[in-house]
């Protein structure tokens, strides 16, 4: 293996990717949301046949996805803010790790209380 792509088996390079992995399903997610609000502007009974139809169970987990991936943004967030402003310590693995678990609780969660 060469030591170019060596880099890449690290698990906070794994965490670097999911950070903008997800910032960017964020990002694609904002202009879906900001439609969906306007249709209250526009008129209550397309909003309404828009909240029926997120009754469905893809929608939920779809919702929960989306709620992970928030969660793992901003675990990712956190972390980065970790090594720019704390000094660095070999337990940064850890730390990569737990911010994944906390995400994927975090989704959990909303799962538990959605359905």
């Amino acid at each position: 293996m060469s030591t170019l792509a060596a880099h890449r088996n690290h698990p906070t390079y794994w965490a670097f990717v999911l950070h903008r992995l997800s910032g960017l399903a964020l990002a694609l997610f904002l202009p879906v949301h900001l439609y969906v609000l306007s249709l209250v502007i526009d008129g209550g009974a397309r909003f309404d046949a828009f909240i029926d139809w997120t009754a469905h169970p893809l929608v939920k987990a779809a919702e929960t996805g989306l709620v992970v991936l928030l969660a793992l943004h901003m675990a990712g967030g956190l972390r980065l803010l970790a090594v720019e402003f704390l000094p660095w310590h070999d337990r940064q693995k850890t730390l990569a790790a737990l911010a994944a678990g906390f995400a994927f609780a975090i989704g959990m969660l909303f799962l538990l209380n959605v359905v």
